[in-house]
């Protein structure tokens, strides 16, 4: 373990090399991110804000940091999931000068030492992936808020999180919900979320999808874009659901729609996409196939039960890396992988960089929001905040131009006939 007291601790300096290669390969299929780093770089609009980031440390994800060191910002940094940090990309940023807190398979007690690292400078700001670094603001260290300004929320658990809490009147500072935006969920979740969680499984097992009974719990984004990609992969999709809505979507999308207590005696792989606690739990594994895998895809690890599957465990080994045997007391074996933390970027590299650079530029567009707000002393309400329309669009029309793909305009006269209430047939 390499660190350097108040800066950074990472596994291994000596990766950094490596890393630096991994970010080079990132930034290279990451043009609109890379187009406002350009665009900033010499206005440095962030120029004496100091921001902590709570987020995957993955090669993506240090494009987005040093975009924001490239326009002007103070940035710490610490991973939001134990087993998610890339640590030749930890090493690769350390060696840059970034302050970072991170490395891979770190524990609950050192996840939260880092989290505590990255407040020590004062932020302005904060960037969340989970909500953890505001939850740890606003509980533990009450005397920050007062100087921060704002902050943006990655995922759809910190958005629900937050939002119950602003409901309750918790949430002290304004938070932009950059998971909401439509060049976030309806991207990242459903495409990037389908090809890097099954890219996980396969890394971990090398299994044949084909054929297989594979039950995808949730059928929100994330849910949608791993059904889609297990469907392409000619796998028999079962969904389970709790939504009337969202089951319908999937039984017209073609899949197979049933309570978790049926599919479970049935399905050959289980992945949990759904935010909850508990969705497969002790009566689900006694009912399990001999051999069934399974993995989960949301922010945290609580979807499986995995207290109540090492309970019935008479005996538990690694079979593979991010593979654990179960062999339960009944004579079957349940293998679960990454320990049920996220498969996709546990057990793979996480989403590819073409979805994230639309998703980390919402995060920088966001963030300057908070800044030119607070620069022309109106603060943001303290409340979730979505992303602007226009930001969207922007962003989707500039992500369009660098794929090389033009679309039509609206003529005068069909803006005017969209806004004209009274023409009739």
């Amino acid at each position: 373990m390499d660190s350097k007291a108040g800066k950074f601790k990472v596994k291994d300096l000596g990766l950094a090399a490596a890393g630096k290669l991994r970010v080079e390969w990132a930034e290279s299929r990451m043009p609109v991110l890379m187009a406002l780093r350009e665009k900033y770089r010499k206005t440095k609009p962030f120029k004496g804000y100091r921001i902590a980031g709570c987020l995957h440390v993955t090669k993506e994800t240090a494009v987005l940091v040093k975009t924001f060191v490239e326009a002007g910002a103070e940035v710490s940094w610490s991973g939001c999931n134990p087993l998610s940090t890339q640590d030749d990309v930890a090493a690769a940023l350390a060696s840059e000068d970034v302050s970072i807190y991170a490395w891979h398979g770190m524990n609950v007690k050192e996840f939260y030492w880092c989290i505590e690292e990255t407040l020590k400078f004062k932020p302005n700001l904060t960037l969340d992936d989970g909500a953890d670094l505001i939850f740890t603001v606003h509980n533990k260290h009450t005397e920050l808020i007062p100087t921060v300004i704002g902050g943006t929320e990655e995922t759809t658990t910190g958005v629900q999180r937050l939002r119950a809490m602003a409901a309750d009147g918790a949430l002290k500072y304004p938070v932009i919900a950059v998971n909401d935006a439509e060049t976030k969920w309806d991207f990242d979740n459903v495409y990037g979320t389908g090809q890097s969680t099954l890219d996980g499984i396969l890394r971990a097992t090398s299994v044949l999808l084909a054929g297989k009974n594979v039950v995808v719990a949730g059928f929100g984004h994330c849910g949608r874009g791993v059904a889609l990609r297990a469907k392409g992969l000619g796998a028999n999709v079962i969904v389970t659901e709790v939504k009337p809505t969202a089951a319908l979507k999937a039984t017209l999308e073609g899949y197979r729609v049933m309570r978790m207590d049926d599919a479970a005696k049935i399905g050959d792989v289980f992945i949990t996409a759904t935010g909850v606690k508990d969705v497969i739990v002790e009566r689900h594994f006694k009912s399990m196939k001999d051999g069934a895998i399974v993995c989960n895809t949301g922010h945290y690890d609580c979807e499986i039960n995995i207290p109540q599957l090492k309970k019935q465990a008479k005996r538990v080994r690694e079979v593979r890396k991010d593979n654990e045997e179960f062999s339960l007391k009944n004579g079957h074996r349940i293998y679960l992988l990454a320990q049920g933390r996220l498969v996709n970027l546990a057990a793979a590299e996480g989403h590819p960089s073409e979805v994230m650079d639309m998703s980390f530029a919402n995060q920088f567009m966001s963030q300057l929001r908070l800044v030119e707000a607070h620069k022309k002393g109106h603060d943001l309400e303290r409340k979730v905040h979505d992303i602007p329309e226009e930001q969207d669009q922007q962003i989707a029309a500039l992500k369009l131009h660098t794929m090389g793909y033009e679309i039509d305009t609206l003529t005068k006269d069909q803006i005017k006939y969209i806004n004209d209430y009274s023409a009739g047939t």
